[in-house]
C-alpha cells in the first residue's frame, strides 16, 4: 500500500471528535498536516495509510479538541489572590483601582505570557480575552501558538494610560486597523466593560466603531444584583434591554455571565443569537449565583463556556468549568441527565468556537484546524476508564493533560511546554509583581 506523507500523527485509547453524531473512536488516532487534520479513524488504519515525520503515541489517553475559553482577562493573573472572599461590587472596586495604577504593556506581556503557559498545559488552545494593552497581548500570543481573539476595551472611568472615553475611542480605532492590516482573514472585536461603566451615549459610540469595523462584540452583563441596580442607575434600564436599545445585542455578541436574567432576557438573547460565556467558578467564587444554564439551553440560546480571569477564578481551569456547569445544573434542575458529560465537553469546545464565530476548531474531523489535547485517563483518579467523555468530565483533571497541540504544532508535549520557557515566564510573572 502506497503510504502519504504527513507531518504527525496523534494514537490514544479513544478519540472524541466531538462531532455532531459524537463519534468515539477506540484505539484511534488523528493524521496531520500543514497543521490541518487529514485523517481521523482507528490507528491499525491511519498507520497503515499514513507515513508521519512524527509518531506520538499515547496509550492511556483520550483526545479531544483543545479547549475554547469564552471569556477571560489573562493578565488579570497578576492580582492572583489579591481580592478574594468579597463581592463582585468590591472586587471591582479594588481591581480597577490596582490596575490603573500598575498596568502597562510590559507588565500585560508578562502576565499574558505566563496565563498563555497556564492554558496550554491545561488543554486550552483558544481564548476570548479582554483586556489592556490587546497589543502586547496579540504578540505575546502569537510566539506561544495560542489562539487568542481580542481587541480594544472601553470603561467609562478610563484607561490605566490615562485616556477618557474619547481618547479610548481614537486608540481603538488605531488597534482595531492594525489588526485588520496585520491579518484581514482576522476576526475583529470590541470591548465595552458592561452597561454599569458605560453609558448610552458611549455603548451608541462604540456600537458604531464595531459596526465600521464589522467587528464582534464582548461584554459584561447581569453578573451579579448589584450590577443590575448600577446598569438601572446608570442608563434606566436592565443591562440586557441597554444593549438591545443600543444596537449591541446581536447574533455576534458574546455576553459573559448572564447569570441574573428574567425569563423575557432569555427568550430576548436566545432570538437575537446572542452567545452566553458561562463562568461558573468565577460566579461561585464572587457569591453572584448561578446562571440559568436549563432555560437558556431550553430556548435554544447560545451557551458556551469560560473561566473569567484568575483573580476572580483562582485559575485559567476549563476542567473545572465543564465539571462545575455539568454538576451545578444538576443540582439546580434535579435532573441528573442536565448537561451530560458530552454536552459539557461540548459547551468547552465546539460550543465555544461557534460561539466566537470560528468554523475551523473545536471538532476532531477532516478539514479542521488541529487544535487539540491529550489527556491522561489511566491514573488513579480516572480508572477504570469505562465512558471518555465521563473521564474527561468528572475525573480528568488539567494537569492530566499529557500533550496540546496548537495548529498542528506540539505546544505542550510530555507535560513541558514548547513554546514558552515556564521558569522564566515565572520570574517575569513575578518581577511584574513585586512591590
Amino acid at each position: 500500500m502506497t503510504t502519504e506523507q504527513v507531518d504527525l500523527i496523534l494514537t490514544a485509547d479513544a478519540v472524541l471528535t466531538v462531532d455532531g453524531a459524537g463519534t468515539v473512536v477506540e484505539a484511534g488516532a488523528v493524521a496531520i498536516r500543514a497543521g490541518v487534520i487529514v485523517a481521523v479513524g482507528p490507528a491499525v488504519d491511519l498507520l497503515a495509510r499514513y507515513a508521519p515525520a512524527e509518531l506520538v503515541e499515547s496509550p492511556g489517553c483520550v483526545i479531544a479538541p483543545g479547549w475554547v475559553n469564552t471569556h477571560t482577562h489573562l493578565a488579570m493573573n497578576l492580582f492572583r489572590g489579591e481580592v478574594d472572599d468579597v463581592t463582585l461590587e468590591v472586587f471591582l472596586e479594588r481591581m480597577i483601582a490596582a490596575e490603573m495604577s500598575t498596568l502597562s504593556a510590559e507588565t500585560v506581556r508578562a502576565g499574558t505570557r505566563a496565563a498563555i503557559a497556564e492554558c496550554l498545559a491545561g488543554g486550552t488552545t483558544t481564548a476570548l480575552d479582554m483586556y489592556w494593552f490587546p497589543g502586547a497581548s496579540r504578540a505575546v500570543a502569537v510566539e506561544a501558538g495560542f489562539r487568542l481573539l481580542n481587541g480594544p476595551t472601553f470603561m467609562g472611568t478610563g484607561d490605566p494610560e490615562g485616556r477618557d472615553f474619547a481618547g479610548m475611542l481614537a486608540e481603538a480605532r488605531s488597534v482595531l486597523t492594525a489588526n485588520r492590516a496585520e491579518s484581514p482573514a482576522d476576526d475583529l472585536w470590541v470591548m465595552p466593560h458592561s452597561a454599569y461603566l458605560l453609558d448610552r451615549a458611549q455603548l451608541e459610540q462604540i456600537r458604531a466603531l464595531a459596526a465600521e469595523f464589522d467587528a464582534r462584540v464582548h461584554t459584561h452583563v447581569s453578573e451579579s444584583h448589584g450590577e443590575v441596580a448600577m446598569a438601572e442607575q446608570v442608563n434606566g434600564a436592565r443591562p440586557v434591554a441597554v444593549l438591545d436599545e443600543v444596537g449591541l445585542l446581536t447574533s455576534r455578541t458574546v455576553l459573559a455571565h448572564a447569570v441574573h436574567l428574567t425569563d423575557t432576557e432569555i427568550t430576548r438573547i436566545a432570538a437575537t443569537g446572542a452567545a452566553v460565556a458561562h463562568c461558573p467558578v468565577s460566579n461561585l467564587k464572587l457569591g453572584c449565583g448561578i446562571a440559568r444554564v436549563p432555560e437558556l439551553l431550553a430556548q435554544n440560546a447560545r451557551v458556551a463556556l469560560g473561566t473569567d480571569g484568575a483573580a476572580s477564578a483562582g485559575a485559567l481551569d476549563m476542567f473545572a468549568a465543564a465539571r462545575m456547569a455539568a454538576l451545578l445544573h444538576k443540582g439546580t434542575s434535579n435532573d441528573p441527565t442536565m448537561i451530560s458529560a458530552e454536552r459539557a465537553v461540548r459547551l468547552g469546545t465546539v460550543d465555544g468556537a461557534r460561539a466566537l464565530g470560528l468554523t475551523d476548531v473545536g471538532t476532531i474531523e477532516v478539514g479542521m484546524q488541529a487544535d487539540l489535547q491529550v489527556v491522561r485517563v489511566d491514573t488513579l483518579n480516572a480508572r477504570p476508564t469505562r465512558d471518555p467523555w465521563s473521564a474527561l468530565v468528572y475525573a480528568a483533571t488539567a494537569t492530566d493533560v499529557r500533550h496540546t497541540v496548537a495548529r498542528g504544532r506540539l505546544v505542550l508535549r510530555d507535560r513541558i511546554l514548547q513554546t514558552i520557557e515556564e521558569e522564566s515566564a515565572l520570574r517575569a510573572l513575578a518581577e511584574a509583581t513585586a512591590g
